[in-house]
C-alpha cells in the first residue's frame, strides 16, 4: 500500500523555519504515512531552494501568493492525503497516530491541529487558546496545519488563489466538514513578539472581520504586510 500523505509547504525565504519544521516529519516518513514533500516557493532569494533540493522535496514555483502556492503545491502532489503546513509551524510527537485515525474514520471531513506557540510568555497561553475556540467554532488558520483527502480538496473547489485569508475561504468552503486533533503544532511567535501580542492580534482581529465583511484580500495583504 503506496503512502497515503503528500505534504505542502508553501515558502518565501524560509531557509530558517525549514530546519525546525522538516525534522517534525520524520515521524511519518518512518511510518510510512509520507509519500511526498512539495515545496511550493514563491520567489525565495535566501537558501530556500537549496534546502528544498538537500531533502528531496518536489519543488514548484511561482508568484508568491500563499493561496496560490498552496494550489500549485497540490497540483504536485501525488497522495491520497494532504498535509498543508506552514514552513514555521512544526508537528507534535504523535502525529502520525492521530493522523492515521484521522484518515481511517474521517474521510469525508478535514482536520486541524490545536496550536501552541514557541514562547514562554502569559499571552502566548491566551492567544493560542483564543485561536482554539476560534478554530473551534470553524475558523482555523493555516498555522494550525489542515489534513484534508484529496477527493473532499478537489470537492470544495481548492485553495482560492489569494495572498491572504486562504486559510479561511478554505474554512468556509468546508462548512464545518472538518475537527480539531487534540495534539498542539507549535508555530513561531515571531511576529508577535515583534509587534506585541496585543497590537499583533488586535491587527489579526480587524482583518478577518474586514474579509469576513468583503474587503479584498489583496488589499488585506498590503495593509497585513505594512
Amino acid at each position: 500500500m503506496r503512502a497515503p500523505i503528500s505534504v505542502i509547504i508553501p515558502t518565501l525565504n524560509a531557509s530558517t523555519d525549514l530546519p525546525r519544521s522538516v525534522p517534525t516529519l520524520m515521524e511519518g516518513v518512518e511510518s510510512g504515512l509520507i509519500r511526498q514533500l512539495v515545496i511550493s516557493d514563491g520567489g525565495s532569494t535566501d537558501d530556500t531552494l537549496k534546502i528544498a533540493e538537500a531533502i528531496g522535496a518536489d519543488i514548484v514555483s511561482g508568484a508568491a501568493s500563499r493561496g496560490g502556492q498552496i494550489a500549485r503545491g497540490a497540483g504536485a502532489a501525488t497522495a491520497d492525503w494532504l498535509l498543508i503546513l506552514h514552513a514555521d509551524t512544526q508537528l507534535p510527537p504523535g502525529w502520525t497516530a492521530a493522523a492515521g485515525d484521522h484518515m481511517a474514520q474521517h474521510e469525508t471531513r478535514a482536520a486541524h491541529f490545536r496550536l501552541s506557540f514557541d514562547c514562554p510568555a502569559p499571552m502566548a497561553r491566551v492567544t493560542a487558546a483564543w485561536a482554539n475556540i476560534r478554530a473551534r467554532m470553524g475558523l482555523p488558520y493555516g498555522d494550525q496545519a489542515l489534513l484534508i483527502s484529496r477527493a473532499l480538496y478537489d470537492r470544495i473547489g481548492g485553495c482560492p488563489d489569494q495572498p491572504l485569508m486562504e486559510d479561511v475561504a478554505m474554512a468556509q468552503r468546508l462548512r464545518g466538514q472538518h475537527r480539531q486533533i487534540p495534539l498542539s503544532v507549535t508555530t513561531s511567535a515571531r511576529k508577535y513578539v515583534q509587534k506585541g501580542w496585543i497590537r499583533q492580534g488586535a491587527s489579526n482581529l480587524w482583518t478577518l472581520f474586514r474579509y469576513l465583511c468583503g474587503a479584498s484580500p489583496d488589499a488585506l495583504a498590503r495593509g497585513y504586510q505594512r
